[in-house]
């Protein structure tokens, strides 16, 4: 059978056309057991039934195979094994059914021959039945394809609506980086600032100590010379 759900492939739409693929393959596999296991009339609607499921299942895959071109690139190699898959799996079912008509149908031939009842009127019944099916069965492939646009629809909404606060958080999160620069732009002028203020301190200091050394140096030459004139 097919791959698990991968919800990684960069599509929540394929992965939902996925799912819904999954349980129709699930509920085909299912009528064509019971098909096995019933005879006449039984067997004609349970053959119907699986009919109707195989197309929608068609149908999801026709939507899948569409999807796929939505797909980034480096996703799409895993989303193709994975479609291959349920379309492999989806012939294997139309294999089996097509089996079981061609069997019923030999049953019919072997029964009745080339004619598969002698009341004409039963067999304007069956046709009339048969197109009442098929235009049930094509309201209710419209009736999914409806279905299936509206959540198309709906999730479009909502893509919309993350891109949209997705845009909002991007410009708060601007304003923030800006006012961000702006303040790293004063720091920086306050910086200098203060660079320049330690600087004009170091200079002050330095000649201030030279001062000092100077009036010491003065003072202990004057305390020399005034010894020396003492003692002379």
């Amino acid at each position: 059978m097919s791959n698990p759900l991968d919800t990684d492939a960069g599509s929540e739409l394929f992965s939902t056309y996925e799912a819904e693929l999954k349980l129709v393959e699930a509920d085909v596999t299912q009528k064509l057991d019971q098909i096995a296991e019933v005879t006449g009339e039984e067997r004609k609607v349970a053959i119907r039934g699986a009919e109707r499921a195989l197309d929608e299942a068609k149908e999801l895959l026709d939507q899948m195979n569409l999807e796929k071109s939505n797909i980034p690139t480096s996703s799409r190699s895993k989303v193709n094994s994975r479609f291959r898959n349920h379309q492999s799996d989806v012939d294997a079912l139309l294999r089996k059914l097509k089996a079981f008509r061609d069997e019923a149908a030999a049953d019919r031939k072997a029964l009745f021959g080339d004619r598969y009842t002698d009341d004409p009127e039963s067999g304007s019944r069956d046709a009339q039945f048969e197109q009442r099916q098929q235009l049930l069965s094509g309201t209710d492939r419209l009736g999914r394809s409806g279905e299936r646009l509206r959540e198309s629809q709906r999730i479009a909404l909502e893509t919309e609506q993350i891109g949209a606060n997705t845009l909002a958080d991007l410009h708060q999160q601007r304003n923030v980086i800006e006012n961000t620069h702006r303040n790293l732009l004063q720091s920086e002028g306050y910086v200098d600032r203060s660079v320049k203020t330690l600087r004009g301190m170091a200079r002050r200091m330095a000649t201030n100590r030279i001062i000092t050394i100077a009036i010491i140096t003065v003072l202990v030459l004057l305390i020399f010379g005034v010894i020396y004139s003492k003692f002379h």
